[in-house]
């Protein structure tokens, strides 16, 4: 559980300098350059994971259960995931109306899945890994949201056309993890 704590600490902290040091993230994308400061964050971002994913899998193997959730919320999770993987498209694809709406499609993803695998997980290391990512989420959307308004952010408004290569695009994805990604990836097959 040790490793799986300090995967978390790190991704999850790499992943918070906008909200707890913006200051010092200016001054370093100044000082290396956009470019370079791409690279070394990527680079962290792949390192941190990798980190987080080992710990987990160190942790699952010898983790307590907490609760047995019931079999029909494996059909819940699906679901809400397939909502987080067209909220996760539309952050990257302009002009959307989700992105309009929300104004940080990506966040919403992350606590929506995060959500998702804490109604069908339950041993411990899955409640630690995910209760944090929506623990993260949480704050990281309420934080960007201040900024957004301090900064009187206006978004376009988005089309419908976008929106469904969003949808079109996180239901392939989902497709993809739920036949077969998933359970290459992490071990699990999630209709079994």
């Amino acid at each position: 559980m040790t490793v799986l704590i300090l995967g978390l600490i790190a991704f999850l902290g790499l992943h918070s300098v906008r909200v707890v040091a913006e200051s010092w993230r200016v001054r370093q994308r100044a000082a290396l350059g956009e470019m370079r400061w791409k690279l070394a964050y990527s680079v962290a971002s792949i390192g941190t994971l990798a980190l987080l994913v080992w710990g987990f899998s160190l942790a699952r193997a010898s983790t307590p259960v907490v609760w047995t959730p019931p079999h029909a919320l494996r059909y819940l999770t699906a679901l809400l995931v397939l909502v987080s993987f067209v909220m996760v498209a539309a952050a990257y694809i302009p002009g959307t109306q989700l992105k309009a709406a929300t104004g940080h499609p990506m966040t919403l993803g992350i606590k929506t899945w995060a959500l998702a695998h804490l109604l069908s997980n339950g041993s411990l290391a899955d409640i630690v890994l995910f209760g944090s990512f929506l623990i993260w989420s949480v704050a990281v959307f309420a934080a960007a949201r201040r900024r957004d308004r301090a900064a009187g952010a206006q978004r376009p408004a988005g089309n419908l056309g976008r929106d469904a290569i969003a949808l079109l695009a996180g239901a392939v994805a989902w497709f993809a993890f739920a036949g077969g990604l998933h359970d290459w990836l992490i071990g699990v097959r999630p209709f079994d």
